[in-house]
């Protein structure tokens, strides 16, 4: 891992190596750029393979101060790693990321999204907080924003372990991948504490999108994207209901392509052969140019 100066300021990246086209990985709310370990050792026979800490999350110092900037970092964080028109993967958020980046016309190949879809249409302000957990519930699951001694991480990161097994998100995530992604979440403080990103205010300006701006999180983002595109659907995600939903939005051009693995909202962690399985089948399977 290293910092990287970009455009659009420093940020945490890893390198993963690797030969063949460009991929660049992009983590959800709440995990780090430690996620994609697993997943890398199958992709790098296929593909250069390259992740980053989003603004807010893990070792990369920025944070958020409006609600589109950490998709549009793509760009940037591909052009000074000197990925050329990368294939762009990315899960719960980051999915919504790298398709966002490829509606706004972002320099890419095609993209790959791991559960996380927008599926509904747009809503208005007050109907868009409602599925945002409460504050005292994102505390009690993740502690967002904890400034903690190193004493209380290292306690803390070894109940994470433990509870993993029983845990919804992590159950079946090898205990050593859990630890690195839950202790690479802590950013060193000044005072010598420990910050768990992302912090309750890094959520609270990414959650509020302008509804009238062209790229929005709702369905309608899917007409603006003609590249290539797959879509991995978690059959205990947070989207296993919505299969019909997604069916619809897959059918509509030639060049998606819709798989379901037998996983939970974390199957990158869970299924990182089958994911790569899928990945790298979507340089054969569609046409580059279809649309």
């Amino acid at each position: 891992m290293r910092q990287l100066e970009t455009a659009r300021g420093p940020f945490a990246v890893e390198d993963f190596g690797g030969s063949g086209p460009d991929l660049q990985l992009v983590h959800g709310t709440g995990h780090n750029l430690a996620v994609w370990a697993p997943l890398s050792e199958f992709l790098r026979g296929q593909f250069r393979v390259a992740a980053f800490d989003l603004r807010g999350h893990g070792q990369t110092p920025q944070d958020s101060s409006d609600p589109e900037q950490y998709w549009r970092d793509i760009g940037a964080v591909c052009a000074a790693l000197g990925l050329r028109r990368p294939w762009l993967m990315g899960h719960s958020t980051g999915g919504y990321a790298v398709t966002a980046f490829a509606a706004a016309g972002g320099d890419c190949a095609g993209i790959v999204v791991l559960d996380g879809f927008v599926l509904d249409p747009r809503q208005t302000p007050e109907e868009r907080q409602a599925w945002h957990l409460p504050r005292e519930q994102l505390w009690d699951l993740f502690r967002y924003g904890w400034r903690a001694t190193p004493a209380e991480v290292e306690a803390y990161v070894a109940q994470v372990i433990t509870q993993a097994p029983g845990d919804w998100l992590n159950a079946g995530v090898p205990a050593a991948q859990v630890e690195a992604f839950t202790r690479r979440a802590f950013l060193a403080q000044p005072d010598g504490r420990l910050l768990r990103r992302p912090t309750m205010e890094e959520i609270a300006v990414v959650s509020r999108p302008d509804p009238d701006a062209p790229i929005h999180p709702a369905v309608d983002l899917y007409d603006r994207l003609t590249l290539p595109a797959g879509f991995l659907l978690a059959t205990r995600g947070l989207y296993a209901t919505r299969r019909a939903a997604l069916e619809a939005v897959v059918v509509r051009r030639p060049n998606r392509r819709l798989q379901l693995l037998d996983a939970n909202h974390n199957l990158h962690l869970q299924q990182p052969q089958a994911v790569a399985a899928f990945m790298i089948g979507m340089l054969d399977g569609i046409p580059a140019g279809a649309a």
